[in-house]
């Protein structure tokens, strides 16, 4: 959602510069959904700067990029919205240092507002069990949906790296998925028995059944995992209305996005014991801090954990 006013597009010399610079990202190994995201922020701050009749990026001062943040708060904008454009600005300033057209970049005393410390909405164990039986797996569609979540909960996947997942992924034998997670950065998944078998029955009943007919000849069959009822691969978009239907259906009355079950499988398993930085793995989080989110775990659980472990718990 763009900001309440006209400006006119950006001058075509600072769109030159923008460019540039998201070059050196793509060839940094940015990876593309970060440059798209980039190229808007930015696109979306130099048409602000030449509203206000300045050169860019020599006319740009501390000043007016503190306007421009006010401008944002002001708009209503989420505070991870903010801090993701004020982030584009502060590397496209960066770009711009590096390249010589400034000599210090006033962006980078610029500060992010600082970010609510939300915790993750999680299931409870009988919900996400809720949730999976209210699949009918008697049908090919089914038979995928159930595979897809057994995956989002059982491994904590992102949508987006279910979505992206091929037939050569999975390695039955060592019971293992390579998995393209942000940044392109690939890592190895175990997957338990249960996902296993879901993904298993899917191959052999259901997606036989979605593959599009005989395609022409040299034309190659699809390697998605996960197929559409018109053989196409699927978009995280299908998996957030598969996500409705079935909350809908097995009554879970808490608050469930696909992401969810990524939660869940993080306090799942930390509940379970497992130790911060094998979950950091496990996730494909770059930093620990974004996994110690997940350390919230239950009263009951730490009631059991006191009782189990402290020598004065007991008479």
């Amino acid at each position: 959602m763009e900001a309440p006013y006209k400006p006119g597009e950006a001058r075509e010399h600072d769109l030159d510069i923008l460019e540039r610079y998201l070059g050196s990202m793509t060839q940094a190994g940015c990876s593309q959904k970060t440059v798209v995201a980039y190229r808007r922020d930015c696109r979306h701050f130099l048409r602000y700067v030449a509203r206000d009749g300045r050169e860019f990026p020599e006319g740009v001062d501390y000043r007016f990029l503190r306007r421009y943040a006010a401008h944002l708060a002001n708009f209503r904008y989420e505070k991870s919205s903010i801090s993701r454009k004020l982030s584009a600005v502060r590397g496209l300033f960066r770009f711009c240092r590096s390249e010589g057209l400034v000599e210090h970049s006033p962006a980078e005393a610029l500060s992010s507002p600082k970010q609510s410390q939300k915790l993750p909405v999680v299931l409870r164990p009988r919900e996400v069990i809720a949730f999976l039986e209210a699949i009918d797996t008697a049908k090919p569609l089914g038979l995928r949906d159930r595979a897809i979540f057994e995956l989002l909960y059982g491994c904590g996947l992102r949508s987006e790296e279910v979505v992206n997942l091929d037939v050569g992924n999975l390695d039955y034998e060592q019971e293992e998925l390579t998995v393209t997670g942000k940044g392109d950065k690939t890592r190895l998944m175990p997957v338990g028995e249960i996902a296993s078998a879901a993904v298993r029955a899917y191959i052999e009943k259901g997606r036989p059944e979605l593959l599009p007919e005989a395609a022409e000849e040299g034309v190659p069959r699809p390697q998605a995992l996960f197929l559409s009822s018109r053989g196409n691969r699927l978009g995280t978009s299908d998996i957030r209305r598969r996500t409705i239907k079935y909350v809908r259906k097995a009554a879970v009355e808490t608050k469930t996005s696909s992401h969810v079950f990524r939660h869940c499988f993080a306090t799942h398993l930390l509940e379970g014991g497992a130790d911060l930085r094998a979950v950091q793995e496990l996730l494909g989080h770059a930093s620990i801090s974004t996994t110690q989110r997940y350390t919230h775990v239950s009263g009951a659980h730490l009631r059991r954990v006191y009782e189990r472990s402290h020598p004065r718990a007991h008479r």
